[in-house]
């Protein structure tokens, strides 16, 4: 574990939390990838942890894993638990190292376990996912749109592009729905929001979850604050993508668009399920090849070992971690925003927006989030189309 002169986290009261248990366990099964995309933030950006780490989880990481999750459950009651295989690419070696993560977990514990590995889909060929569709694993791909102009930025080492392969596996995909996780889709500003969103629509996704880049104050080198007045060019992309998304034929149904239906959930009074946006607590947590525990991936956006605990499976229970200031910090609700958040008339539907995108270097992550103003732009959007919908069927006269 690397040391700071200050965790970003120590001005935070974290006396008298009751922690929530960890529902999500993200387990690394390759530390490596065969792309190399130019704005990836594990391998990119500024922690490079990674290079030290195994290329793969031993089958006794993987053991030592299931035991401590099955501990977890036990000890918490949980009925239902979510496993995300994750990489690096996970299928770099094939899928035997997935399939026997999964076993090990659903071996060891004695509850529900959901089963999902995220894929950049370069070698998702038929035979892997017939074999994952067996062991009732869902598939989840990583592009930025359903067009090779889309993904342009992915590409392997050698500059070559991953789309041919990652088409190839969307409509592989597509046949097999009941393996189809979705769609992540980080937002490139570059490309047309309704090329985008139309682009997807053929690739026959369940649902979509488009993402903003991880940045954070230092990546912009402007100084942390609510940042309107502001261009909102995040939140203008957005609400393009919203108003096709909510104008569709609504004799079908829509693509979920986890992002979109969260908002909208949150101004109706419904809790947050996920850490873009709302209040809920943080309940996953990151294993990685050796066994260390630690909090999302994305923290290595903001400086070296930001995600780092300085626990692991081999030593330390999962209750151990959430003990872990950091992580205690995450499941904080209001108590961990900044004060503008608190005052903001949005602020509980936005939530401060994603931990990651608040940091500053030197003060850490008490701000809003650097998207404050997309954020606010796009929350004030569904709110008026959600106004204008339920006005709409007030008015309607009665057939």
């Amino acid at each position: 574990m690397r040391t700071h002169p200050a965790w970003p986290y120590d001005t935070l009261d974290t006396r008298g939390h009751e922690p929530v248990p960890f529902r999500q366990f993200v387990l690394k099964v390759h530390g490596r990838c065969n792309l190399d995309c130019t704005y990836c933030y594990l391998y990119q950006g500024p922690d490079h942890g990674w290079r030290d780490r195994p290329r793969s989880a031993s089958a006794r990481t993987m053991r030592r894993t299931a035991h401590r999750i099955a501990e977890h459950v036990r000890t918490h009651r949980l009925d239902a638990i979510r496993i995300e295989l994750h990489g690096g690419e996970p299928l770099l070696t094939g899928p035997d190292p997935v399939l026997a993560y999964a076993d090990a977990v659903r071996e060891a514990v004695d509850c529900q376990v959901t089963a999902t590995v995220q894929t950049n889909g370069t070698r998702l060929t038929a035979r892997t996912l017939g074999r994952l569709a067996d062991a009732g694993i869902r598939v989840g791909l990583s592009l930025d749109g359903g067009g090779p102009a889309h993904n342009a930025r992915r590409v392997d080492r050698a500059g070559r592009p991953a789309w041919p392969a990652a088409r190839a596996a969307a409509l592989r995909l597509a046949e097999h729905p009941e393996s189809y996780a979705g769609i992540l889709c980080t937002i490139d500003l570059a490309a047309d929001p309704l090329d985008v969103y139309g682009s997807l629509l053929q690739l026959r996704p369940p649902g979509v979850d488009f993402l903003l880049p991880h940045a954070n104050w230092g990546t912009y080198g402007r100084s942390p604050g609510r940042c309107r007045p502001a261009p909102t060019p995040y939140g203008d992309w957005l609400t393009v993508v919203f108003d096709a998304w909510w104008d569709m034929n609504r004799t079908e149904v829509p693509v979920r668009i986890r992002l979109f239906q969260e908002i909208a959930a949150l101004l109706l009074g419904a809790p947050s399920r996920a850490e873009a946006v709302g209040l809920s607590p943080m309940a996953a947590v990151v294993v990685e090849t050796d066994g260390a525990i630690e909090q999302v991936d994305a923290l290595r956006s903001a400086y070296e070992g930001a995600s780092e605990t300085g626990l692991d499976v081999h030593r330390h229970s999962f209750d151990d971690a959430l003990r872990h200031p950091g992580i205690a910090a995450r499941q904080l609700r209001e108590r961990a925003l900044a004060d503008e958040c608190l005052s903001c008339p949005v602020g509980k539907v936005c939530g401060g927006g994603n931990y990651v995108h608040r940091y500053a270097p030197g003060t850490g992550f008490r701000h809003p989030s650097v998207y404050c103003a997309d954020l606010e732009r796009l929350i004030r959007h569904i709110a008026h189309r959600l106004t204008g919908t339920v006005l709409n069927s007030t008015h309607r006269k009665p057939i």
